[in-house]
């Protein structure tokens, strides 16, 4: 029971952490070779794709974080399996650059290794991201 506790609370650090636009908290939640992987096409939409690693990490989330606000996130349910975490939240999205904002849903898919986020695969409505920065 500990160890589900401990990888929700990770979870709820890395949301405040992307919440607050603070990029070093959220990756500190991530294991060294952590690994994030935003599922979509990415000839559709650039932002789509995976890196691993601390450096590569704090590049891609200080650019979302940079163009995209997340905010009012409300957690749906969350589904805790041996070392895998699953994550239904709602959300609004604020684009930086035109201040325009859309509500959305996500599903994030952790695993978890020594205590940290090893692995993030989140689902998100890309085409909903595409038309908003088009």
């Amino acid at each position: 029971m500990a160890q589900r506790e401990d990888m929700l609370a990770t979870i709820r650090h890395a949301y405040a952490a992307r919440g607050d636009d603070d990029v070093e908290g959220l990756v500190t939640t991530f294991h060294p070779e952590g690994a994030f992987t935003l599922k979509g096409d990415k000839s559709t939409l650039e932002l789509a794709g995976s890196v691993q690693g601390h450096p590569a990490l704090r590049g891609v989330f200080g650019e979302l974080i940079k163009n995209f606000g997340f905010e009012n996130r409300k957690i749906l349910a969350e589904l805790v399996d041996g070392d895998r975490v699953a994550v239904h939240s709602r959300l609004d999205v604020r684009y930086h650059p035109t201040g325009k904002t859309f509500s959305t849903e996500l599903l994030d898919l952790f695993r978890f290794q020594d205590g940290k986020i090893v692995e993030l695969i989140e689902f998100a409505d890309t085409a909903q991201v595409k038309a908003m920065i088009s």
